[in-house]
């Protein structure tokens, strides 16, 4: 017999399937650790339940290879799975290279895996989401970065953003099943980390408690709003004239909020990558405060420019030493 934990856990999955159309089959990433051993069984639960004919769920295991043993930690996992009900579970070994740390490389590594599904479920919990909101807002990364993780950002889906990381725990010990520790979550030079057992606790001791709970609550505020303002956006984009070019008149007269993301889409539809918050509002400014000047250089050789009353992105050739 399951216990209230488990119980919060399968509600919170049965809920989101409630809300999109789910395929077929549910695949779930599983790291071995509680979050994602609970999330596996709750979808399990819910998967065969829901319909006439249920869903096959399947465990996706990545073996990132940074670890002594890291392959019997995967193939353990890969059994928690199946004991806890998938059908299938399958190790995916990945080598984690190239910029921005170990921590990006790894995240992109992994993602990189687990792609190619219609659906993957990802164990992040209520204080996952609160983690992510404080990042943002330590790096100044705007309302984007501010509104965290989306429930459902195709393929990825996020059941577990309003249960507790302390709820999925319980879920594990109801259900008898001891989850891995991964040694990397005590690790002090890991940014997350620190955030996790040093920041949130002195939040929660100083604004006493309930702050995990109001930043994810802040992150489903912003999201709405953001989706409001991208809505809007988008019907000015379409109305300026699109990827081709935009048409400055209608721009101008447009508040800020909207201006940018409408010169966000478009710089990012025409190639602009990298794009960053000073590129943004260095092309605004061709907008807001044209005196006339050149154009705006952006990463991937690529030169925004003001001509004739609208705003064309160009490319400029390579140039190379001798």
């Amino acid at each position: 017999m399951s216990g209230p934990a488990v119980a919060a856990v399968r509600r919170a999955v049965r809920e989101f399937l409630a809300t999109i159309d789910a395929p077929a089959e549910l695949c779930v990433a599983v790291s071995g650790g509680a979050d994602s051993l609970a999330l596996a069984e709750a979808t399990a639960y819910v998967g065969h339940h829901r319909g006439l004919h249920g869903h096959r769920v399947r465990a996706l295991v990545v073996d990132h290879g940074l670890q002594d043993g890291s392959a019997k930690i995967a193939r353990d996992a890969v059994a928690a799975a199946k004991a806890l009900g998938a059908d299938e579970a399958e190790v995916r070994r990945v080598d984690v290279t190239g910029p921005g740390g170990p921590e990006a490389a790894a995240r992109k590594a992994r993602y990189g895996a687990l792609a190619g599904h219609d659906l993957v479920l990802l164990g992040h919990t209520l204080d996952d989401q609160a983690e992510t909101v404080l990042l943002g807002l330590g790096r100044g990364s705007g309302p984007r970065s501010l509104a965290g993780m989306r429930p459902h950002d195709p393929p990825w889906g996020r059941p577990l953003l309003a249960v507790p990381r302390a709820t999925t725990r319980a879920a594990c010990a109801e259900l008898g099943v001891e989850p891995w520790e991964d040694p990397h979550n005590a690790e002090a030079r890991f940014t997350r980390v620190r955030l996790r057992t040093e920041v949130l606790p002195l939040l929660e001791d100083v604004l006493n408690g309930g702050v995990a709970a109001a930043l994810a609550r802040t992150a489903a505020q912003l999201r709405e709003d953001s989706e409001a303002l991208d809505t809007s956006a988008d019907r000015i984009f379409t109305r300026a004239g699109g990827v081709e070019g935009l048409d400055v008149a209608v721009l101008e007269s447009e508040p800020a909020a909207l201006r940018r993301r409408v010169l966000r889409r478009w710089l990012l539809e025409s190639g602009v990558r990298e794009l960053t918050d000073a590129h943004l509002r260095a092309v605004d400014a061709l907008v807001a405060r044209w005196r006339g000047q050149g154009g705006v250089w952006l990463p991937g050789n690529l030169e925004a420019r003001r001509r004739r009353g609208r705003l064309c992105v160009i490319s400029q050739p390579t140039t190379r030493g001798d």
